[in-house]
């Protein structure tokens, strides 16, 4: 298992839990600093001008690009899938892909978290899921095309009413055309909505693409109260080998909570 740390480029997330905020070369020199192996991204989209210099900060700074969220679809423009305007739908999927192809010119997979949107009347569960299901039809094909798998997250109750657990994500998973989407797992969420996280990582086994290393108050790993034993033992049973990635709150300070997640993935995951 390798170690990503989060940099959000996203001004209106502020607040939100990602550890780094003052730009990408400033975040890549401390990951690289502290033994971090790569950078998660949040853009506020595909054509960002910081972006651009992307490729260059991580040769510089000897790291990869773990994957890229989607989440400014939503927090910025608005987007989601399941919207029940046909024209913000297709500006969702428009925006999701050119992410996609970002992430995946530099072999990192993207994330679909809040952008799968949620159901309000009139819209029914059914007709969201209908729709989210041709979504990914669509933009699983194209992460493909980049060798990497697209990633759909679980998130908790109070962010969603469509994929809540690993349950309702499997059940998505075995539902699409495509074969190219894979479940990004966030301790946080899973500690809300699953009664063993431990057994859920196992009940996903091979459909794990991606995880969320964070503790039960969104705090770096070991500040909340999470058995973080259990999860790395499940990862391990399922032989994981990807990224675990600090999307966490940053703090008592950027630094220290990105610090203290490497502390734990030496003690945790490296034993």
């Amino acid at each position: 298992m390798k170690l990503s740390v989060t940099v959000s480029l996203v001004p209106e997330a502020k607040g939100g839990p990602f550890v780094f905020w003052n730009g990408l070369d400033d975040a890549c020199q401390l990951a690289h600093q502290l033994g971090y192996h790569a950078i998660e991204v949040f853009p506020p989209d595909a054509e960002h001008p910081e972006i651009a210099e992307l490729p260059s900060i991580l040769l510089r700074h000897h790291l990869k690009l773990a994957a890229m969220g989607t989440g400014a679809g939503w927090v910025k423009h608005k987007l989601r899938l399941t919207d029940p305007n046909p024209d913000t739908r297709a500006k969702a999927v428009e925006f999701i892909q050119k992410i996609i192809e970002l992430a995946g010119s530099l072999n990192a997979p993207a994330i679909i978290g809040s952008m799968q949107g949620r159901f309000e009347a009139p819209v029914t569960r059914d007709q969201a899921m209908t729709w989210l299901t041709e979504a990914l039809n669509t933009l699983g094909p194209v992460a493909e095309k980049y060798g990497v798998p697209l990633l759909i997250e679980p998130l908790n109750r109070y962010e969603t009413n469509l994929i809540n657990t690993v349950e309702h994500g499997l059940q998505l998973l075995s539902s699409l055309h495509t074969k190219n989407v894979r479940l990004l797992l966030d301790l946080f969420h899973m500690n809300i909505e699953e009664v063993s996280i431990g057994d859920s990582i196992r009940d996903a086994g091979a459909a794990v693409g991606h995880i969320h290393w964070v503790d039960s108050n969104r705090r770096a790993a070991t500040l909340g109260h999470l058995n973080l034993a259990e999860a790395a033992k499940a990862l391990k049973d399922i032989d994981y080998k990807g990224y675990l990635s600090a999307e966490v709150l940053p703090l008592p300070s950027s630094y220290e909570a990105a610090r203290k997640t490497i502390e734990s993935y030496r003690n945790l995951i490296l034993f």
